[in-house]
């Protein structure tokens, strides 16, 4: 059995970092509301252009209306997972670890050369260590997170796709459901995936271009796919906070069921030798008692 010693010791332990996950448990709190707040304010704006986007991209895939719609043969890809930069987020960032192992251990994939761009030091930590090529120019947007910073590592995307160094291009990240629940997307992000045809008025419409074609192709899509990006990067910023929220609060819990423990056996430890004393000293005042 321990002694009191030590197991006081542990209780002042336990103590202190029930304080600190607490503080960190509240801390996620205050920062996941304004990056909710964010994500939700995005969402319907990047949900519309991206529609937008991939019906334009669907009627008028026989003029080759954009090369960010060229569908290839894959030979090289490009993963780019979106992490946190630092760790206590439960499953946060393996589970995005084992979304891209998944992808690659596909058919589709099979032959491909493979590239990562790491976005949040926990992926660039990690994909470094492995056998595929590391692009480690964008991993800490995270410091700085805005639309001009995401922005660089879209376009370094888009001009590596145009230029075909990549024939594809896939974000994996969480996206945020709630507090509790983040869900691993592996989102194909170019080419621009097509609108899917519900029916057949769908293959038949006419698409009018206001003020041009050429201003579509030069201004609309490149800015669309930049915001579908940068909406990524938010997504798995608010699942940060939430899965760190979590975590920290499932901490705090534990750490209070602990210290119930530990007290309890400081209480039993501490009877056990108060006991042991008086046995003492009952025995020894027998023991002068016979003397005498």
């Amino acid at each position: 059995m321990a002694s009191l010693k030590e197991v006081k010791e542990r209780i002042v332990s336990v103590s202190s970092t029930q304080q600190i996950t607490k503080a960190m448990k509240m801390v996620a709190a205050a920062k996941l509301r304004r990056a909710q707040d964010r994500i939700i304010q995005l969402r319907p704006y990047s949900e519309k252009l991206g529609a937008l986007l991939a019906n334009v991209s669907s009627g008028n895939s026989e003029e080759g209306m954009t090369t960010y719609s060229e569908v290839r043969d894959i030979k090289r890809v490009l993963f780019i997972p979106v992490t946190s930069d630092r760790g206590l987020c439960g499953a946060f960032n393996s589970n995005v670890f084992k979304g891209v192992k998944n992808a690659l251990t596909s058919d589709e994939y099979a032959n491909a050369e493979v590239e990562i761009l790491p976005i949040g030091k926990k992926a660039y930590d990690f994909f470094r260590k492995q056998k595929n090529t590391v692009n480690d120019t964008h991993w800490e947007v995270f410091g700085n997170l805005s639309f001009d910073a995401v922005k660089l590592a879209a376009e370094e995307a888009m001009e590596g796709f145009e230029s075909g160094k990549y024939d594809k291009v896939v974000l994996v990240y969480n996206e945020f459901k709630n507090v509790a629940t983040q869900i691993v997307r592996t989102e194909q992000f170019l080419p621009i995936v097509e609108a899917e045809v519900e029916n057949e008025s769908t293959t038949n419409t006419d698409y009018i271009y206001e003020p041009s074609k050429d201003f579509i192709v030069e201004e609309l899509i490149p800015k669309s796919l930049k915001i579908q990006f940068y909406k990524a990067v938010l997504e798995s910023n608010a699942s940060e906070h939430g899965a760190r929220m979590t975590a920290m609060g499932k901490a705090t819990d534990n750490a209070g069921d602990l210290l119930k423990e530990l007290r309890l056996t400081y209480n039993r430890t501490r009877q056990a030798a108060i006991t042991k004393e008086i046995l003492e000293i009952v025995g020894g005042a027998e023991a002068l008692a016979a003397d005498g």
